[in-house]
């Protein structure tokens, strides 16, 4: 299947959510990396002449579906002919088809939202919770990367109950004012090398 590979933009993205840094997970942080992101793949669409677009985002039960859906509407409503595709994927029949095609298909299995305020958030989760933290990086950096390869015990780290109660943890352990007194001082090593986790 064809398919467009964009630049990664994180100069941008870092200056969106300046202010963000600590703001919890499904909060004003993601709805800016959510709306960059759309708004992109929007004009890309109106460009090349699609007129629909969504995101796997939306599949994850650790998004806020209204959230991402909102975040796509806003992006599709500057363009005639382009609409945002609006679809219920987090039911447990979609939840399973999606883990039953990662784990035939042996896709990457990335265990956090993607950026380093998330990947901070979750390993302290972890931490917690006492499982090791998220690995970053594949093969070449000698730390194995992951795949789906078990739809059962995949979708089951996905299971609502789990959501649920990471989000219900998060009301207390990640509140912008513990994390902020938490880090005070600390900044992301522009210099580390690659993949670093240095919170």
């Amino acid at each position: 299947m064809p398919f467009v590979d964009c630049d990664y933009d994180a100069e941008s993205w870092f200056e969106r959510t300046k202010g963000l840094e600590y703001d919890p997970e499904r909060g004003g942080r993601c709805t800016a990396c959510f709306d960059m992101r759309m708004e992109v793949t929007a004009a890309y669409a109106a460009e090349k002449g699609f007129d629909c677009f969504t995101t796997t985002n939306a599949t994850s039960r650790w998004k806020d579906v209204q959230q991402v859906n909102g975040s796509g509407v806003r992006a599709a409503a500057p363009h005639d002919g382009v609409a945002f595709w609006d679809y219920d994927w987090q039911t447990d029949a979609m939840t399973k088809r999606k883990y039953e095609v990662s784990a035939s298909e042996k896709f990457y299995k990335q265990e956090y939202c993607g950026c380093s305020y998330s990947l901070r958030d979750s390993n302290l989760w972890r931490k917690k919770e006492g499982i090791p933290p998220v690995k970053i990086g594949g093969e070449a950096a000698g730390l194995g990367t992951r795949y789906f390869n078990d739809p059962e015990t995949d979708a089951a780290e996905e299971k609502q109950e789990v959501v649920d109660q990471f989000f219900k943890d998060a009301e207390t352990q990640f509140d912008n004012a513990r994390l902020q007194k938490l880090y005070e001082g600390r900044k992301k090593d522009q210099e580390a090398e690659a993949g670093k986790n240095n919170w």
